[in-house]
């Protein structure tokens, strides 16, 4: 063969397969980010929900006791009404015989629409301080109330007490609620009452900057002349008498339509108005107050202002306060209600979804618990045994493309083997030589049953495929080019086909390289999430998956069922359902072992566990049909199917918001709560792997890596399974990758 060397200076053309990767790459990339992208919506969206509930940036802080000897006497002394008109603090007072009726701390779903049906019924007026979160979350409530006729203003975007805020802070919370408003009802407004403020004379040293500032920026503030208390809930009779202003002075009055249970305002209104109205009053907002106010001033001496009146311009001036929403705050305020709307859908619907995925991951862990302790006494029992033994060749099947660092240990390993084999190495078209170290290998290990047969690149299902053509015996063991088995792992093996309806056997894979960080993570993973699973599986008779590490299968099976298909990435998976499919019994062998190299970096692991996820998806799509099909073939479309997708699709995707959830709640909700309680999921992860490892016998120090795990690791696989959903909603295809190996796993560990 004549090798041809390119020119000097000139670049060699890609192959096919660096092609396929880099375009496969490029693809992968906008999916990646698709998926950070994803959860980071989902943080904002949590973030918005926890900011209108005052959990993010809620100050619950109340200024009591400060001086006000920076406040002007007028303003102390004065009315109800602080206008700065001009720059000057002028204040204003309610009319004789007039109310301005106002609520505070609304909108609310339960009781503002009863407030709104008894200011209709009477037709009265009213002026409602609304707080921007509670408008943004129910804006039909505050559209109907502006329809009505009553006026708003605003109440801070948090109910939070200005004078602690900073300057920015004051002018992000009445923007937000402009905004709100916006949004809600298409309007601005220049009104303005400060959380916990009262009369005129409680303005102190440390409110008076921020009424001033506010007031340059065009605000009204309004205060009270009598308060009803009803927050107290003193009773009805009590609400009455304490927001009834003396003699026929008139009053800014304040009443509330939300901020707790309010049967009793509800009960008070209706007799309050009535009282007042037969005493002579009339109702008003506090722009008509104002109107009144510029009325009596025009015409000295007219006396008390005429009764509401019900043509539009009368209607005009009890809004007088409202602006008309346009251009980009009118548009802002859409959106910021669009998306309160979709965050006070989605957040509570997740926690609802995050309650039956932890209620389904404590019922899972529980049932592993049981059925791998059952599986292990079943198994491990003195005298257990599958039938005759299984003495017969097999042939070992072992595909390898590029495993120059690796081929060599593994066929020193089957070398070793205790049960009589042929071995037939799939050379995929490897580039590095792969081949002709496996017969050095062979040739120097005396190894007389080794065949290697090469073939042109096409993939791992392919090269398995030749294999099993290629063998001799009924029984096929399949192992990956990178793993090495124990002496006695294919006697062991093999050992369940003496039961004729076993079709297939899945083995016990560690991970050789354990001694890294991720190393560890992994064999943590193995041990818990994979073996123990396949426990469980083996005893419902639905075991999805036999590892391409190490499995072992009926040849005539495998050819009765299309051979390992390139349907999909997961051909290990798929092959496996077929067999479900087809009538056999898939079982775990925990006594065959094989040792495989572990990803050695986090891309390399990111790049595996996408190829396994995406392609376990495929497998799941591919066999569908058995959801509807009778038999063996609808046992495990009604069983196994259901287990995989919701325990490796669902609850894996749900698992990222649980960790948000964890953080955002130490962050801004309970950090001592939120603690307990991750630390108590982690305990019960804890003993799970617990006992795994000691059903493999395996050494408890790997389980001190548990905690980081958690931390790091499982944070990836579940970006992992992100990214997999996305190219699977968006038709991706991705080959078979290749990863890089070391050939660090020479020998089992503790075997000799």
């Amino acid at each position: 063969m004549t090798t041809r060397t390119p020119s000097r200076g000139r670049r060699r053309a890609p192959t096919r397969i660096e092609r396929a990767a880099g375009r496969a790459a490029a693809l992968q990339r906008p999916r990646v980010i698709l998926a950070l992208l994803l959860l980071l919506a989902l943080t904002c969206v949590m973030l918005l929900d926890g900011y209108l509930r005052a959990e993010v940036g809620g100050d619950q802080r109340v200024r009591t006791g400060a001086g006000s000897g920076d406040v002007p006497d007028s303003v102390l002394d004065g009315g109800p009404i602080l206008t700065f008109r001009g720059g000057q603090a002028t204040t204003v007072s309610v009319p004789s015989r007039t109310i301005a009726l106002t609520f505070d701390d609304g909108p609310n779903p339960t009781w503002t629409p009863r407030v709104l049906k008894i200011l209709r019924q009477y037709d009265v007026p009213g002026t409602f301080f609304l707080v921007g979160s509670m408008v943004s979350r129910y804006p039909d409530i505050v559209r109907t109330m502006v329809q009505q006729g009553n006026e708003v203003g605003v109440h801070t975007f948090t109910h939070v007490d200005l004078s602690y805020q900073s300057a920015s802070r004051v002018r992000r919370e009445m923007e937000q609620t402009q905004l709100a408003l916006a949004g809600a009802a298409g309007i601005t407004t220049t009104l303005f009452r400060a959380p916990y403020s009262s009369e005129t004379d409680a303005i102190d040293d440390y409110s008076w900057p921020v009424y001033k500032k506010l007031g340059r920026d065009g605000y009204t503030s309004v205060f009270v002349d009598t308060d009803s208390d009803d927050w107290k809930k003193p009773g009805v009779s009590d609400i009455v008498k304490w927001a009834t202003p003396k003699g026929t002075k008139g009053a800014s009055v304040l009443f509330h339509d939300a901020g707790g249970e309010r049967s009793q305002t509800i009960a008070a209104l209706p007799k309050y108005i009535e009282k007042m109205k037969a005493k002579g009053y009339t109702f008003t907002t506090v722009s008509g107050v104002l109107a009144k106010q510029r009325a009596a001033g025009a015409q000295p001496g007219t006396g008390a202002a005429p009764a509401r009146q019900d043509d539009a311009s009368a209607a005009a001036g009890l809004q007088a306060a409202h602006r008309t929403a346009t251009g980009t705050t009118l548009y802002e305020g859409k959106a910021l209600v669009a998306a309160v709307a979709v965050a006070e859908w989605t957040v509570p619907a997740l926690s609802a979804g995050l309650v039956v995925v932890g209620v389904a991951v404590m019922g899972r862990f529980g049932m592993m618990l049981l059925l791998a302790r059952r599986h292990y006494g079943q198994r491990n029992r003195r005298g257990f045994g599958w039938g005759p033994p299984v003495t017969e060749p097999v042939s070992v099947i072992v595909p390898a493309y590029n495993e120059k660092e690796c081929i060599a240990n593994t066929l020193a390993s089957l070398a070793r083997s205790t049960h009589p084999i042929e071995i037939i190495v799939v050379d995929d078209g490897s580039t590095d030589g792969t081949s002709q170290i496996a017969r050095a290998a062979a040739d120097s290990l005396g190894m007389t049953n080794v065949r290697v047969i090469r073939q042109e690149n096409a993939g791992k299902p392919a090269a398995l495929n030749n294999g099993v053509r290629s063998a001799r015996h009924p029984i096929v063991v399949m192992m990956d080019g990178d793993t090495v088995f124990e002496p006695d792992t294919v006697r062991q093996l093999v050992q369940p086909f003496a039961v004729p309806g076993v079709g297939a056997v899945a083995g016990n894979a560690k991970v050789g390289n354990r001694n890294t960080v991720i190393g560890a993570w992994q064999h943590i993973e193995y041990v818990m999430g994979f073996n123990l699973d396949r426990r469980m599986y083996d005893l419902l008779r639905c075991m999805p998956t036999i590892p391409g590490a190490i499995g072992a299968f009926r040849r005539d099976a495998v050819l009765e069922a299309g051979g390992m298909s390139e349907d999909t990435l997961a051909e290990d998976t798929d092959i496996t359902i077929a067999m479900h499919r087809a009538g056999w019994r898939v079982v775990y062998q925990e006594h065959a072992r094989a040792w495989t190299e572990a990803p050695g970096s986090l891309r390399q692991l990111w790049s595996q566990r996408y190829r396994w996820s995406y392609g376990t998806m495929q497998a799941l799509w591919k066999h569908r049909g058995s959801l509807t099909d009778r038999g063996p073939s609808g046992r495990f479309g009604r069983v196994g199917m259901p287990l995989v997708v919701i325990f490796q699709i669902v609850t894996p995707v749900f698992a990222p918001l649980i960790d948000v959830f964890t953080v955002y709640s130490m962050v801004f909700v309970d950090f001592r709560a939120a603690l307990l309680a991750w630390l108590a999921v982690l305990g019960i992860q804890l003993v799970c792997a617990a006992h795994a490892f000691r059903l493999d016998r395996e050494k408890y120090r790997y389980l001190l890596m548990m905690p980081l795990q958690q931390l790091a690791y499982r944070q990836m696989m579940y970006l992992v399974l992100i990214h997999s959903c996305v190219t699977a909603l968006t038709g991706g295809r991705l080959r078979w990758q290749k990863l890089k190996r070391t050939g660090e796993v020479g020998t089992p560990a503790g075997v000799s």
